[in-house]
């Protein structure tokens, strides 16, 4: 493997101390598009300085994810060139934070970790934390949930995990994860479960409860008010079109009565799952097919673009 250091360009080092990194890439699995609205919601908030920035020939594939040119009467005007960007933030009191942000890498994936595990150690970071959106059965009209994982016991709830042991698609944000885990760092990812009949629309209300689970486990004050606020428009508009068609609602219904079990369930002593029948439970096969056919509805499609580009 050639000189990870070699693969991006140091801007300036950031001279406090930053512990905590989160990294949230557009990429195929992020239902909602929920990592990316979290990103542009931090870089359009706070306050912003570039520390790294990742050379994009390097990890980007063109001909699979073409980016846009405009082309304006008789000339090319604009192109819109992908950027692979690790910024410095300070949330509403000040404090430090770094944000990996940009298209998820096509190529080089041991490199490209290789050289965020190497920047996590000269930097500083004692944790990193990742967000993204998952497609799950869930309703709409209920809290947001999420999936917490990380590299050791202790750091998140194990309380509310009831998949078991399954194989779904390799992601950069999870390899991030197991690498950073292997070298000893405390690593750390939240997938919030979006309904899967909007997968394919901006969930804002998915983003707004990432963002409160990293200022929870990170000791931020990170500014929410506005993922809210588009949360409550967009869920006016889904309800709006559901009261239009019997048909969605009633799935929709259908949808609530079994949060409502899950639930129930959670809340019973000794009880460690969110299934009221460990029978109902997906399959391995099933919760893997329900990925693939997400990334094959994404096969082509190119990504929001990035505020930064």
């Amino acid at each position: 493997m050639r000189d990870p250091h070699e693969l991006y360009t140091l801007a300036a080092r950031p001279q406090e101390s930053t512990p905590v990194l989160v990294h949230a890439m557009r990429g195929s699995l992020d239902a909602g598009q929920a990592g990316a609205l979290v990103s542009r919601h931090l870089l359009g908030s706070l306050q912003v300085e570039r520390v790294a920035t990742f050379e994009p020939d390097e990890l980007v594939d063109y001909r699979s994810r073409r980016p846009a040119m405009t082309f304006e009467d008789w000339r090319f005007t604009e192109y819109d060139e992908p950027v692979i960007a690790l910024d410095l933030l300070r949330d509403d009191e000040g404090t430090a934070l770094l944000l990996l942000h940009g298209p998820e890498p096509d190529l080089q994936w041991d490199r490209f970790t290789a050289a965020v595990v190497g920047l996590v150690e000269d930097l500083g970071v004692e944790r990193t934390i990742g967000v993204h959106g998952i497609p799950m059965a869930v309703p709409h009209t209920r809290p947001t949930t999420v999936t917490s994982h990380a590299s050791r016991s202790g750091l998140v709830d194990t309380q509310r995990h009831f998949m078991g042991t399954v194989q779904v698609p390799g992601n950069v944000a999870a390899l991030l994860e197991l690498r950073l885990g292997r070298a000893g760092h405390d690593a750390l990812g939240f997938a919030a479960h979006v309904p899967h009949y909007l997968a394919q629309a901006e969930y804002p209300l998915a983003a707004a409860e990432l963002v409160r689970q990293i200022a929870a486990h990170a000791g931020l004050a990170l500014p929410v008010g506005e993922l809210e606020a588009a949360a409550a428009e967009t869920a006016a508009q889904i309800e709006a079109q559901v009261s239009a068609s019997a048909e969605v609602g009633a799935v929709v219904h259908a949808l609530e009565q079994q949060y409502d079990a899950f639930m129930e369930a959670a809340a019973q002593p000794n009880q460690k799952t969110l299934l009221a029948d460990h029978g109902d439970m997906p399959t391995a096969e099933q919760i893997g097919a329900e990925l693939e056919a997400f990334l094959a509805e994404h096969a082509g499609e190119r990504p929001e673009d990035d505020p930064e580009a």
